[in-house]
């Protein structure tokens, strides 16, 4: 590490798409710490930040805390972009006051999130002086961009939505894909082990054309990466985010702030105990039948003592258990569902609806 930033806190900043793998990177960063201190900052769009839920349910044993050495700051009030002030500031003081105890500190951005306005932050004299942007990481989802739901070839997009008019295509989110990637100082192709060499290949083309020759991109699958390879980069990207070019940079001319988060709902559904095959194949009716880029959530089966996670991006559903449900706490239904021109009502009352007809509900 270079003598500019040895007494300075190195934070890593992990960005990506909906659904990319960002919480799975972060998670393994803290199984794997080694030993280091690390303070987690994690900022979620939705009401209640199941990224942040999922952290403390991944065996770290975490209240308040995210184990012995890290603590957990969840940041549950929308982009990071509009609320820096409000929000990141005073959590980052805490954290300057702190840095003694501190080796590393990760934050994790909302899915739509835009990286630059963070990284900038990091100019703040209070935090320039006692923290450095050691990297911007963005975790691009390998699938996704084979399937051209974030391609950056208008043509491609426009074959792929000929293909299949379900997948969502806004420019919007095209140019936040490419906003992502004007940042990186480390581009992570995910879930590489769901797609074949040729796929690859191909989805590495289209992201280095989005990218400049420096920044390192590598792939990861299930398996995930080294902490070696992603902690410790020394970039200072505060020092030279400026530079880098954002669609975000020309939606505000003059002073004013006009980021238009107000194009993406965030509504959140809560359900008692439900059946999983029921409630799969509503979701995915769901996706279907309005503009939906993502679901998320927690879910309680009947008759089951496990809590399943539930993870959409466009028609693709994971799923899988992470923890039994506690003594004395009452198991329930809890999914956050982004997207456009959505309803909270109607989507509760339907998603009641569709599973009490199931017999579920």
């Amino acid at each position: 590490m270079s003598s500019k930033t040895h007494s300075k806190i190195p934070a890593t900043v992990i960005t990506g798409f909906l659904g990319s793998g960002k919480t799975t990177l972060l998670k393994n960063l803290l199984h794997n710490a080694e030993g280091r201190r690390i303070a987690v900052i994690v900022n979620e769009f939705g009401e209640i930040g199941i990224d942040g839920d999922i952290l403390k349910g991944c065996g770290l044993d975490c209240e308040e805390d995210v184990g012995e050495s890290a603590s957990l700051y969840e940041l549950a009030n929308g982009c990071l972009c509009c609320t820096v002030q409000e929000e990141f500031y005073p959590v980052m003081q805490k954290l300057i006051e702190r840095r003694e105890d501190i080796d590393h500190i990760l934050i994790e951005t909302s899915g739509l999130a835009l990286p630059k306005p963070l990284v900038q932050a990091f100019n703040w004299p209070e935090i320039k002086n006692a923290c450095t942007v050691d990297a911007v990481i963005t975790v691009v989802d390998t699938p996704a961009v084979a399937a051209g739901q974030f391609a950056s070839n208008p043509a491609a997009v426009d074959a792929q939505r000929h293909a299949d008019d379900k997948l969502d295509h806004s420019s919007t989110l095209h140019e936040l894909f490419e906003d992502q990637l004007s940042a990186a100082d480390l581009v992570i192709l995910s879930k590489t082990d769901l797609v074949d060499a040729a796929t690859i290949e191909a989805v590495t083309a289209d992201v280095r054309k989005e990218i400049p020759a420096p920044v390192k991109l590598i792939r990861s699958d299930a398996s995930g990466l080294g902490l070696n390879l992603l902690l410790g980069l020394d970039s200072a990207a505060e020092d030279n985010i400026h530079k880098r070019h954002s669609h975000h940079d020309h939606h505000h001319d003059g002073d004013e702030h006009h980021h238009d988060h107000d194009q993406f709902d965030s509504v959140v559904v809560n359900l008692p105990a439900v059946d999983k095959t029921a409630l799969m194949a509503t979701l995915h009716q769901l996706v279907q039948d309005r503009t939906i880029y993502r679901i998320k959530g927690f879910v309680a089966l009947t008759g089951k003592p496990m809590r399943l996670l539930v993870h959409g991006v466009g028609q693709r559903f994971d799923s899988y258990f992470d923890r039994r449900w506690q003594d004395g706490e009452t198991p329930f239904t809890h999914l956050v569902i982004i997207g456009k021109d959505l309803d909270h009502t109607e989507l509760q009352q339907g998603l009641e609806e569709q599973l009490t007809v199931s017999g579920v509900a």
